[in-house]
């Protein structure tokens, strides 16, 4: 698969890095786009304040001059968390998209929004402080309306970011359920 993976607000860290290897040694083209320009956060605040310098219509922009070389193939949008969220917009409107692979996030969407079967998979901390289960049940319902295919993975007791082993964050077990069942995902979108 041809996969398009964004960073979290905290940048480009070497997380990001070594889970595109992960992708990379299961076979799949991995693009890692720098949306902060080689700038990164070393907590949550600082890298808010990186996103809110930038701005969001600037890293969406920048997202999609990332993905546009490679969108005619069928891109699998994948990202963490703030990551995630600009997947999600990027893969609800490229009718091209193969699948996305959402880390710790999500977005809200348009109303009119439509896709054809689009495959989705989200991975979640459970409970996760920005992915309320009000909000995940609502997220999922819009979803589905839009014509997405969805599986949602709840980790109980892990921490928001739970796959970066630089961080609090971090779960061990729970990291490694998730890539096991993304890999899944990602040779089953190969097969269709």
């Amino acid at each position: 698969m041809n996969i398009m993976l964004f960073h979290s607000v905290y940048g480009l860290r070497p997380a990001v890095q070594e889970a595109a290897e992960r992708l990379r040694s299961a076979g799949h083209e991995v693009h890692v786009p720098d949306l902060y320009e080689g700038r990164t956060a070393g907590t949550v605040e600082e890298g808010r304040e990186l996103k809110d310098e930038i701005g969001k219509d600037e890293l969406l922009k920048r997202a999609i001059l990332a993905a546009a070389p490679y969108s005619e193939r069928g891109l699998v949008y994948a990202g963490f968390s703030l990551g995630g969220s600009i997947a999600q917009t990027l893969a609800l409107g490229d009718e091209k998209a193969r699948g996305l692979l959402l880390l710790h996030g999500t977005s809200d969407m348009a109303e009119n929004t439509a896709v054809d079967e689009l495959p989705v998979q989200l991975h979640v901390a459970d409970p996760d402080p920005f992915e309320s289960g009000d909000w995940l049940n609502s997220w999922y319902l819009q979803m589905q309306r839009a014509g997405a295919d969805v599986e949602i993975y709840r980790y109980p007791g892990a921490g928001h970011l739970y796959t970066d082993p630089q961080l609090p964050d971090y779960d061990e077990a729970a990291a490694e359920q998730t890539w096991r069942t993304a890999l899944g995902f990602l040779d089953s979108l190969a097969d269709a």
